[in-house]
């Protein structure tokens, strides 16, 4: 469940550049970079020289300033690709001759439009574990678990490393975000209210509770039982994006110590950053979508297409044995024949 930071009327914006190399892995790019500006992918670009602009207001600003698009074909094209000789000295570190292996860094900041408190932050990992952090208080990378330490010596020994993240994480980084807000704020700024369905694959299974098409990705869902949220017998799901900008997030609710007389006691509770009124949906049968089907119904189904089937298999056998019967016998008088006529065609 997401907890709201800050004053309730501030809003904590976000910029995060995330870099992955890898090696070891067939048909895969050697890097891809994406960058998402509260949380909504802007952009991305990879080894094979390609700019990718997924949001309209990020083709707008960088079609109005095109030095900045300029910048990120330079970083994506020359300065990125060094990513993948970082892996190769990993790989020696750690004495890996070969394999699959994935370095990956995720950098950017935060600031609170209210406090106007900006963090920077940058963080390698490697196979899947935290390596290396920038310490924003010494400007130096520290180690994230003990076989890290060789690979800290080496980047802090990088004089150039260190200065490019201070400058990014502690200028320019923060002034891009206020601009991409203030630029987008009729798309960042904006609040969509979700649908919030109740979904249940089986009379046993969770009843689920989802939320889908809000923005911000500020929001809580809940499950409550008199009012008081439950901790226990529910799962949170992950705040994910839908393909239009908007997110998506679902909580189960865990039936089997509930009986069915308990069920107006529980509702579950939608609460959008910014907006003062919850949606709240109530634990009803009803409600509840499922593509379950009955037993009883299933059999009805079942029975009726193999009757369905017999009668097609029956009819065909009988038009197989009657047209032999007519290649065979001679023909009938003009005054004793029948003839048969096509099929209709469902376009006429």
């Amino acid at each position: 469940m997401f907890i709201f930071a800050g004053p309730p009327d501030s809003v904590l914006h976000s910029m995060k550049f995330f870099i992955t190399s890898s090696t070891g892995i067939p048909n895969l790019l050697d890097f891809v970079v994406t960058l998402e500006v509260d949380e909504l992918l802007m952009g991305s670009c990879d080894s094979n020289e390609k700019v990718d602009l997924k949001q309209n207001i990020a083709k707008s600003f960088l079609t109005e300033n095109p030095e900045q698009l300029e910048w990120y074909r330079k970083m994506c094209f020359h300065v990125f690709p060094v990513y993948k000789s970082w892996t190769d000295i990993l790989m020696s570190l750690f004495n890996q001759t070969g394999g699959v292996h994935v370095l990956q860094m995720v950098g950017g900041c935060e600031w609170d439009d209210e406090t106007e408190e900006v963090k920077g932050f940058a963080q390698f990992g490697y196979d899947g574990e935290d390596l290396l952090a920038f310490d924003l208080n010494t400007f130096t990378w520290i180690a994230l678990r003990p076989e890290a330490f060789t690979a800290k010596q080496i980047w802090n020994a990088d004089e150039d490393l260190r200065e490019y993240y201070k400058t990014a994480l502690t200028r320019f980084y923060p002034e891009w975000l206020k601009t991409y807000v203030e630029y987008g704020r009729s798309v960042l700024l904006r609040t969509d209210l979700p649908s919030v369905s109740l979904l249940q694959k089986t009379p046993s299974s969770p009843v689920s509770c989802l939320a889908t098409g809000f923005y911000p990705h500020r929001a809580s869902l809940v499950w409550r039982k008199d009012g008081e949220e439950l901790h226990e017998e529910v799962d949170h799901g992950e705040i994910l994006p839908n393909h239009d900008g908007t997110f998506q997030m679902s909580v189960d609710l865990h039936l089997s110590s509930v009986t069915p007389e308990d069920w107006t006691r529980y509702d579950c509770v939608f609460q959008l950053s910014g907006v003062k009124e919850d949606i709240i949906t109530k634990l009803e049968k009803d409600p509840i979508r499922t593509n379950w089907v009955k037993p009883s119904n299933m059999t009805v189904l079942v029975t009726a297409a193999v009757v369905v089937l017999v009668l097609i298999l029956i009819g065909a056998a009988g038009f197989i044995v009657y047209k032999r019967k007519k290649a065979i016998s001679p023909p009938s008088s003009a005054d004793n024949s029948v003839e048969i006529p096509d099929w209709p065609n469902p376009e006429t």
